[in-house]
Parts: C-alpha cells; structure tokens; sequence
C-alpha cells in the first residue's frame, strides 16, 4: 500500500511530523514502513512555461526551436523533440542547472547549432513511472492546466512536493489497503481525530429505480449490491490533484469517472465499478451464478470462459462484469457515454479469489475483497462517488439508490477483562490507559463488572477473539514498555547433545582430511536399494514413485556416492573426495515405518596428492581410504577397540575390501570399487567406505586423559616374519600386542615382501616393535625379556622369525 502524506493530510493532522518519524511510529506500531519515498528528491529548478511560438528545427526533422516563457517575461529558446509539443501550452521546463531523477544536471547546450537553454519535460523524466502516466502524454511532454503560472514552482503544481510511505501489509490488516484505514490508525498512534469526507450533494427529481431495476440470484455470494444513477455526465480529464493522488498511489489516471471510481477505491478501501447506463440496453442488472462455458470480453480485451460457480454481473441476458474482479468491454465507459450506472457491493471474498485465479486475473479491486471490506462502508463510498460525480463530471444524481440488502453488518462483540490482557503480557496496564487505547482506535467499550465489552467497528475484521484485543493495547502501548523479565522455574542452558557433539567432531574430521561434503537422495532405485548395505533388511517401497529411481529408501549411502563422483570425473575432476552424513532406512519398527539408522560413508578417486613443483603425485589407493577411518577412530578415542577383517562384498574388489569391527561387532566395511563396477561408471579406480556412526557415536569410550611427553628414550626392534600368503598381517598384530608387556607401546608394518626369493605360498611381512618406560631407560635385559614373549607367541601361532 501507497500512502501519499498529502493526500493523508486530508483526514489526519500530521503536520510538524517528519515523514522518517512518522513511518517509525506506524513500524512500532505493528504496521512495516518498507520505504519512505520522497518524491521531489534531488530536484531542482523545475518550473512552469508557457510556449510562446514553436518553429521545425532548420537542420532536424523531429526536433522544434521553442520559444518559452519561464516567468516574469524570461523568454528562453529550448529544443525540443516531444511529438506533442505545441504553442500556447504550459509545460515543464527544467532550467539550466536543474537536476532530474538519476543526478541529471541540464546545461544550456547546442543541438544542431540551435542554442538551447533548458529542457522541456515529460512526467517520466521526472521519476513517474510510465504506466502510471495517462496514455495522453505517454510518448510526449505533460501538458499543464491553462491556469498554470509561468516561472512557479512546476513539482508543486503537479504533485511531486510530496513524500509517499510503502507499508508492508500483512494479510489480516485489510482495513490499511485505503487511506481512510490508514487515517484511523495514525489518528490512534498520535492521538489525533479522524476528518471524515463530508458527502453532500443535491438530486434530480428523478428515481434511480425508475431507470434501473436490479435482481440478485446468488444472494450468498452477493449479500449486498447497491447502485447510483447519474446523467449528464461530461466525460473529461480529472483535476491534477485528483490525478496525483492516483499516481503517488500507483494507479494510473484514465477520465474523470473511472478516476473517481479508483479513488474511492484507495480512499475508502471500496471497489466501486462504473457502467455506461445506455450500453446495459435492458436497463435492468442481474447479479447470478454463470452458465457453463458462459463467456465474456474484460476491459482488457481477453475473452474468458466461465464456469459455473463464477459470479458475474449481467444485464439480465449476458455478463458485463466478473463480480468483484473487472468489468466487461460492452459495458465500458467511453468518451460518449453520458449516463453513468455506479455499483457499490459487497462480494463474497472466497467467490472472488477463485474466479481470479481460475482466469488468471488479479486487480486492486479482486486483492480487496479476498481480505474482506467493510459491510458499512459499501453504501457510503457509492454516495462518496455520486458526490465526486458532481462536482468533477457535473453529473445530476438520481435520488435514491436501487439496493438489494441482506448483508448482517452486526460489530463483532468481544469480552475481555484487565487481568487476561495484563497476564497475557507479563506486566500491569491500568484500567484507565486500556480504555483510552481502545478510544483511540475508535472502538465502542464499555467497562462493567470487571469486564471490557468492546464492539468492534466492522472496518477492523482481523479483531475476533480476546488474543486480538491484547495485541491491539500492546501495540499502541508500546512494544518498548513491556519489562524485560527473567524466565522463572528451572531453566536449562541450550547446547549440543553427545551424540551431537560427536557427530560434528565426525564432519570436522572428515572436511579436515580434504573430502567435501555431499548430501544425496534417499531415494534409489530398487536395484540399488540394497547394495553395499552393511545389513540388508525388508526395503520400504514408496506408494507412488516420481520414477523408477526414485521409488525405494536407500539401505546404503555409497551408491548415490559413486554416482556423484562419475558425475565430477565426467567433467573433468582430477579428484573427487566426497563424504555424506544420512539415514538408511532398515526394515520396519512397530508403527510399520522403516527404522531409520545414521551411517557415514565416503568416496575417494583421482590424485591424492600432486605436488607438481616438487614432481609428486599419488592416486587414492586402499591405504588412503583406509587411513581416513583410522584418523576418525583415531579422533573418537576408539583405536584400539577397532580390528579388520578380510570380507567378501558384491561390487567391491575381492582382494581389497575389509569388513570393520568395532569390539568384535561388524560396525563397516572399506574397499576398492570392482573394476565391473568402474566400468559402469567410467571411474579409475576408486575407493569407498561406510560406516555405522550411530553405533559408533553411542559406543562408550573413557574418558580422554593426556600424558606427558616422554622424557626417556624409546628401543625399537624390527622383526621380519615368514607366514602364508593368506595369513592376515592384522592377526600377526593381535598375537604381537597380546604378548607384548606393558614396555611394548607400539607395533607397526613396515614391509610386505612376495617375490622370487621366499617359498611358493609364502610371504614375508616385516614389523616395527617400540619399547619403552615413561619413568626411566630401560635395560638392554629389560627390552630382551619383552620381545623374547614376543618372538615365543609368534613361534607358536605358526610365524617364522627370518
């Protein structure tokens, strides 16, 4: 909504008020000021001329040597390109040193070695938009009254000496879509009085219902039409105040009674419709329910197809208007219609907005009475209008009005007591200062028996219920007075969970390693549905898939990961690290939904490392993918609770996949994509992981204790050892750690050797022993002792000492 400060004068006092200072008012208030517009800004020495003479330019056939006097008998030559400009015109000239709208500064100039000394202007020029200006002077300079003073102030006279505030309505605040609404609420805010119009006018002897009957069919959806007949009525331009006004609300001016219509509009929230009296031909209106494929051409020239439940306004034999949205081309108030039908009505708001989306037509009109007008203001506005024809139109005013009533225009009632409102707010607003609010915002109320019985004037639809009530007095009270207090009780300090804690020490981790973050569909395919599940159990099918690939809860994240990664190596990744965070979906609990389980999984392919200027590169193999979850068993404390075992897993390379034990318990599985597998996705090799991190996360660990560095020196000792080529490396490990004493603090592979020189079969695999004692050296017997339990543990699980 548009609300021009002059024009609000009109009805309130604001004068003394900057505009800044009013609009922090109505903000406070509960009604936001989006911008504050000040219309003139940056405007200078723009005056009134008047075009003494215009001759055709001698060297340009579109432009004119005008002669223009600017006040006080300063004659000034200006050139000018406007079609439309002509002697004997007041118009607007910008003088040298003027300045436009975008920081234009006017210079005396030649053009064509013509002398100009100013500029002649449009109203575009001058910050109107185009579709606001009247399609007269759309392609050419504003023409101005004859009245217009040469050398006055030309921004005053065309309305531009004004400030327009932008609100940003909600959409219960229908009583501020017009200017009287919006006088009521300022009227409140400052404590002021309401200026109502003063609608007085004379009648002809004549009957309206002697020209026009009226009927209406659908009385739910039309509870209440009113109509006023005028004669005589001159069609012309409407006064520049009139047109302004229009403007600085953002509706465009057309004539004098389609401006009267669309200022009531804005000035009483009413829509209001005007209809040429002669081309209704029946003389009659019937208000009904369309007919089936029933059509009509709007004012916009389209031809609509009706349904039956649209509510049209017709002359008894075809539609001349969509109630409530526009009216019909054949009904149109042209140039030559001299009597003028004006409908005033009430139009039920859901009936109007879904013939306005069915036809894909909004207006002003149609926005209105999907919010709801004011019951007691529809009579009105038709007598506001008929006022206006009058006086601007010279119009004879039928007397009476031709009127279907049975709209209940009852005020809504609401009891509400002191102690609600004040419990409601946490604070204490006497007796005394509710009432006055209530005064102010023109609200019938009555105090009895401890009670505010409050009639709600019928303007204010959005006041319902005693919660509407408390806000009212706050607001007008004052946001800012209500006291800061402490929330009372047992009161519990925010922050993350355990489980939330550990799962963001996981996502750091994994970011910190160098892999990105994806997030992908829950939904796969039912192929996919289960492949790589750590667990596979009943799939849950959706009732109605958007396709084939998207019809079944995934029971694993690597597949959508792999997809992801073909999708970057296809354009052009050197390499892709990518890791997800998200729920599988397994079986069903006791509600028949899936059991939702969190796991973490991850994709590496392509370099790892490329250090060029130092001629280093390595490609992600086993040992990266592998060395990312033991950093993150690491980062959770859990590393010497985890184990791998050697594990079979369809789409996964035989020889370099491993199942993850987490306490002997399978918590994941690592490995290298089947070179089937790369194929199908045109990947090299390619490396994935996935891990249960619900289990991993709820997994009791102790409590983290750090330790000083060692002060004393560590022994190490390497030993190489002959097992059979299938003998896991990670078994030797256990056996190692096992009978190592508490000196043994670390045991490492360091080697694996199966080439010519060892036994068919067989393989050599070599590891690293430290010793050591944080509270002294240790003996060379000491270190001896220990590694013989070692090399004896060995001996009897089968490894040979090389």
């Amino acid at each position: 909504m548009l609300v021009s400060l002059n024009w609000l004068k009109q009805y309130v006092d604001i004068d003394g008020l900057a505009p800044q200072e009013l609009a922090e008012k109505i903000t406070r208030s509960g009604i936001e000021v989006d911008a504050v517009i000040d219309r003139s800004e940056g405007m200078t020495n723009i005056v009134v001329g008047y075009v003494v003479s215009k001759e055709k330019h001698p060297d340009a056939d579109k432009l004119n040597v005008c002669q223009v006097e600017v006040g006080e008998g300063d004659v000034r030559q200006i050139i000018c390109g406007a079609p439309n400009v002509d002697a004997g015109q007041k118009v607007i000239v910008a003088l040298p040193g003027a300045r436009l709208p975008g920081g234009i500064k006017i210079k005396k100039a030649k053009m064509r070695g013509q002398e100009s000394n100013g500029m002649i202007c449009s109203l575009q020029e001058l910050g109107v938009e185009s579709r606001l200006v009247p399609k007269a002077y759309a392609e050419g300079i504003y023409v101005l009254p004859e009245d217009a003073v040469p050398g006055s102030d030309a921004l005053e006279l065309v309305g531009l000496r004004d400030t327009v505030l932008e609100l940003g309505l909600t959409p219960n605040r229908s009583d501020a879509l017009s200017m009287l609404g919006v006088a009521y609420e300022v009227a409140a805010i400052l404590s002021k009085e309401v200026n109502l119009p003063n609608i007085q006018y004379e009648t002809v002897s004549e009957k309206a219902e002697d020209y026009l009957k009226l009927r209406v069919d659908a009385l739910e959806e039309n509870p209440l039409y009113a109509a006023k007949v005028i004669k005589n009525v001159k069609i012309a331009e409407s006064p520049l105040w009139l047109q302004h006004y229009l403007m600085a609300a953002g509706v465009r001016p057309h004539n004098n009674v389609v401006d009267i219509t669309n200022y009531i509009l804005m000035e009483y929230g009413q829509p209001l419709h005007a209809f040429d009296y002669d081309s209704l031909e029946t003389k009659e209106i019937v208000v009904r329910l369309a007919k089936e494929g029933e059509k009509i051409i709007t004012l916009d020239d389209q031809e609509r197809t009706l349904n039956d439940h649209n509510l049209v306004i017709t002359n008894g034999l075809e539609p001349v208007a969509l109630a409530g949205v526009m009216g019909g081309a054949n009904s149109e108030v042209t140039e030559s219609t001299t009597t003028v039908v004006i409908e005033a009505a009430y139009f039920n708001g859901q009936s109007v907005r879904r013939t306005s989306k069915e036809i894909g037509l909004r207006s002003d009109s149609s926005a209105r009475f999907e919010k709801g007008v004011d019951p007691n203001r529809v009579i009105l506005a038709a007598e506001r209008a008929a006022q206006l024809l009058v006086e601007l139109a010279n119009g004879e005013v039928l007397e009476g009005t031709v009127l279907v009533d049975q709209l209940d225009k009852t005020p809504a009632r609401v009891v509400v007591s002191p102690d609600f409102i004040n419990t409601r707010l946490g604070m204490k607003i006497s007796l005394e200062d509710m009432l006055a609010i209530l005064e102010r915002l023109k609200f019938d109320v009555e105090a009895a028996n401890g009670l505010l019985i409050i009639d709600v004037p019928t303007r204010r639809q959005d006041i319902k219920i005693e919660e509407d009530i408390v806000e009212e007095i706050a607001r007008l009270y004052g946001y800012d007075e209500i006291p800061i207090t402490l929330p009372e009780g047992n009161t519990q300090i925010g922050g993350l969970t355990p489980y939330q804690l550990k799962r963001r020490i996981v996502r750091n981790f994994m970011e910190g390693a160098g892999l990105y973050q994806a997030v992908t569909y829950s939904l796969t395919s039912d192929e996919l549905a289960q492949k790589f599940a750590l667990k596979a159990e009943e799939t849950t099918k959706l009732l109605m898939p958007m396709s084939e690939e998207r019809a079944t809860l995934r029971q694993s994240l690597i597949p959508h990961l792999v997809e992801a990664a073909s999708y970057n190596v296809a354009r052009s990744a050197e390499l892709v690290s990518l890791y997800e965070i998200g729920s599988v979906f397994l079986g069903q609990t006791a509600e028949e939904l899936p059991y939702e389980e969190e796991h973490l999984a991850f994709v590496v392919t392509g370099k790892w490392v490329d250090n060029s200027w130092q001629g280093e590169k390595l490609n992600a193999d086993f040992f990266v993918a592998k060395g990312i979850v033991e950093g993150l068993f690491e980062k959770l404390g859990l590393t010497n609770r985890v184990s791998y075992e050697k594990a079979s897993v369809d789409g996964l390379h035989p020889g370099q996949t491993a199942a993850i034990l987490l306490d002997g318990e399978k918590v994941g599985l690592i490995g290298g994509l089947h070179p089937i597998e790369r194929k199908k996705y045109d990947l090299k090799e390619t490396f994935v992981a996935e891990l249960n991190l619900k289990a991993i996360i709820e997994t009791v660990t102790e409590e983290l204790v750090y330790s000083a560095v060692p002060r004393f020196p560590a022994v190490t000792r390497d030993i190489a050892l002959e097992l059979d080529r299938n003998k896991p490396a990670g078994e030797i490990e256990k056996v190692i750690r096992d009978a190592g004493t508490k000196l043994l603090k670390d045991v490492k592979v360091f080697d694996v050797y199966e080439g010519d020189k060892m036994e068919a079969g067989k393989k050599s695999v070599a590891f690293s022993l430290t010793y050591f004692d944080p509270e002294r050296t240790l003996t060379d017997d000491e270190v001896v002792n220990a590694h013989n339990k070692v090399l004896k543990a060995l001996s009897e699980a089968g490894a040979e000492v090389r």
